[in-house]
């Protein structure tokens, strides 16, 4: 391995954006190694008696000398989610077990937990910012969910637990993309390709000439996988795909890459961590932090919602059957017939199909219309901007306030790659805080900006017309996750918290998360919008009004079928974190079973293995906290609702008041104080009804 000087090293160059260009995976371990040496340092430093416990002498020094390691282990973890070729791979998991191993001493630290508690009990509490108070709120909680608290005999092993579950989680990620780039179907009979859009065969057709092969190439990937599902006639290769999509990690494929054995692992340890912890199950821990009391309030949340939306799914489900025996041949719809049945019958009753309206929305177009109502409705403005970055594919830009002074920048990476793990996040690069700076004529502080990543899985542009590459186009739904994405965006980026701990995203209740990305979403409904930021890809002509109005008429087409699945994942993710024994005979599949006996209305086949590709919660950061979905649209519905009570989706002191008391707030207050500073009371489900076509006719 080729050693680098610290000197030179860009992971510990912290002083702007990250050097993407200079950037190796054998920058990583002699990196990350000296900044956990210096934190170890900084902690013995400051956990000692000749260190007051204020926050002056205290709690800002460690929350400086930390955020250094967290940018920079950022950074990794963000290349490894982007860029998963072996040299990064082999080097984050590397030191993921050093760094998880860190957390898991510092969560523990008494001298560390004393000082807060000190803070926090003591006369100076009083004199700090609310934000500063937030923080050290925060801490006192976080250091007993780490086992502060527990006796020394117990501290070692809820140490190993947390470092197991951190490479688990990244395992169980990796297999999920490897198990998803090892399948792809060829296909060299062109009337399979039968009521495939032009643009998806063309895309086939180059992936086969990547591999020097001729025909049509479809893989698992999003922007393949789902216009197959979609328009696809040939019921054959819809099977195929199904089947191959519906069993990725597990036990029918490559043994290594089974995700299996790694679902019960991470449930028994999860399980065991808790109750070192003094909890009956892990849900009861993954709550503490959040909005929601009790798991019986949340469930009686999510079966509230089931018995509200089952009547329009009951319907939806009928009418889909219906159509499929009538209309198409079909008398046993089948689970790879659901996404082309559901097509086919939008087409018949709105009289227009999605990739019609696709053609109009073209990249250029898109991103000028969302930077036109982030403009509009918080006073900002957008530019393209200069950074190195991690592929090609990558744009850059910056916020800025009406005098033209920097508020924060972001990363943009649109497209779908075979190292890029799929779905659609945003994650930080750098956090807004203010920094102190000393100098012979005094101290001064600047304010550092806040820096995010914006990551989707979009088709990339495919063809050529007059000799120019033609621009990429999304589906609306597309559209819909950019803004949704861009909505956490902004909660990162236009906070006015100084305080890292609170600024942003951070501090907020995970089921509250959700807000800001889900609220953004209503934009794409607005004819004011879509009017401005789309152009047909041939003849530029913005969407017609008559088009549009087709697409509002089908804006809940299966709401109540969508509904019920986003209650049975979180029904599932939640009984599975505390009703269910990894070490009875009950499997995770029985429990999915009785989910399902209770509250859907479709059932896959019995072969469909959903949680072992069920990323959000074995991977990401939703265990027992997948219902956060569901309970952010209602609070980001009733939000919309104060614009539509308005009678202006872009009412100038609506706007400023959802920035003022909802984006710029961060955590530093109770997302439930935040939103009744918004709207004045108390959270409503009705909007979220009224929005998703479920009221009473």
């Amino acid at each position: 391995m080729n050693h680098h000087s610290l000197q030179d090293n860009p992971l510990l160059d912290l002083s702007g954006l990250p050097r993407f260009d200079l950037l190796s995976p054998d920058h990583v371990q002699p990196a990350i190694g000296e900044l956990l040496a210096r934190c170890r340092s900084l902690i013995e430093r400051l956990a000692s008696d000749a260190v007051a416990a204020t926050w002056a002498d205290f709690a800002a020094p460690l929350t400086d000398g930390f955020e250094q390691l967290s940018r920079a282990w950022g950074i990794v973890g963000h290349v490894h989610s982007v860029n998963d070729i072996p040299a990064w791979r082999e080097a984050y998991n590397q030191m993921l077990p050093e760094v998880s191993r860190f957390y898991a001493e510092v969560g523990q630290n008494l001298q560390l937990f004393a000082k807060y508690k000190a803070i926090a009990e003591g006369s100076e509490v009083a004199t700090l910012s609310p934000a500063q108070q937030r923080v050290v709120e925060h801490e006192v909680r976080d250091f007993r969910l780490a086992g502060a608290e527990l006796p020394a005999a117990s501290k070692p092993r809820f140490q190993e637990i947390s470092e197991e579950l951190a490479q688990l989680a990244a395992r169980f990620s990796e297999n999920l993309l490897d198990a998803t780039n090892a399948f792809s179907e060829l296909v060299t009979d062109a009337s399979e390709l039968s009521g495939l859009p032009d643009d998806v065969r063309e895309a086939a057709r180059e992936a086969a000439g990547r591999d020097g092969t001729s025909g049509w190439k479809f893989s698992l990937h999003m922007p393949s996988y789902l216009p197959v599902m979609q328009y696809a006639d040939s019921r054959r290769l819809r099977a195929a795909m199904y089947r191959a999509y519906a069993t990725r990690a597990a036990e029918f494929g490559p043994a290594e890459l089974d995700n299996t054995p790694l679902i019960l692992r991470l449930l028994e340890l999860r399980r065991e961590q808790a109750r070192l912890l003094g909890y009956q199950s892990f849900a009861e821990v993954s709550l503490v932090p959040k909005m929601a009391d009790s798991v019986a309030q949340v469930l009686a949340f999510l079966r509230d919602l089931a018995t509200r939306a089952r009547p329009f799914a009951e319907k939806d489900v009928a009418d889909l059957r219906d159509f499929a025996s009538r209309e198409l041949g079909l008398p046993t719809m089948e689970a790879w017939d659901v996404a082309y049945v559901s097509e086919k019958l939008l087409q018949a009753r709105y009289a227009f199909s999605e990739q019609e309206v696709r053609q109009y929305f073209t990249e250029d177009k898109v991103l000028a219309g969302l930077f036109s109502v982030i403009e509009t409705l918080f006073d900002v403005r957008l530019r393209a901007d200069e950074a190195p970055v991690w592929h090609e594919d990558v744009r850059f830009f910056r916020i800025e306030n009406p005098a033209g002074e920097l508020i924060g920048q972001f990363y943009l990476d649109l497209y779908a790659r075979d190292t890029k793990r799929g779905g659609a996040w945003m994650d930080e690069a750098i956090s807004r805080r203010r920094i102190h700076r000393q100098s012979p004529a005094g101290g001064s502080d600047d304010i550092q900006k806040p820096v995010a990543y914006l990551n989707c899985n979009f088709s990339r542009p495919v063809g050529e017309k007059d000799g120019r590459p033609r621009p990429a186009i999304f589906t609306h739904d597309d559209v819909s996750t950019l803004f949704h994405e861009t909505g956490h965006g902004l909660h990162h980026l236009l906070t006015q918290i100084d305080e890292p701990g609170v600024a942003g995203i951070h501090g907020v209740e995970w089921d509250a998360v959700e807000l800001p990305s889900q609220f953004m979403e209503n934009y794409c409904w607005e004819w004011s919008v879509l009017q401005g930021m789309t152009a047909h890809i041939d003849s530029g002509e913005s969407l017609p009004r008559a088009l549009f109005d087709k697409m509002l008429a089908a804006r809940n087409f299966q709401s109540g079928m969508q509904m019920l699945r986003q209650v049975e994942f979180s029904l599932f993710d939640l009984l599975l974190h505390s009703d269910f024994d990894p070490a009875g005979k009950r499997s995770a599949l029985d429990l999915l079973a009785e989910v399902r006996r209770e509250v859907a209305v479709l059932v896959p086949p019995a072969w469909h293995r959903f949680p072992n590709s069920f990323s959000h919660i074995f991977a990401g950061g939703y265990p027992a906290g997948y219902y956060s979905y569901k309970w952010a649209e209602v609070l980001s519905a009733d939000c919309y609702g104060a614009f539509e009570e308005a009678g202006d989706p872009f009412d100038r002191s609506t706007g400023h008041r959802f920035l003022r008391e909802i984006l710029a707030v961060g955590g530093s207050r109770s997302a439930m104080d935040s939103f009744r500073a918004f709207r004045g009371r108390e959270p409503q489900v009705d909007a979220l009804l009224r929005h998703c076509g479920m009221v009473a006719a």
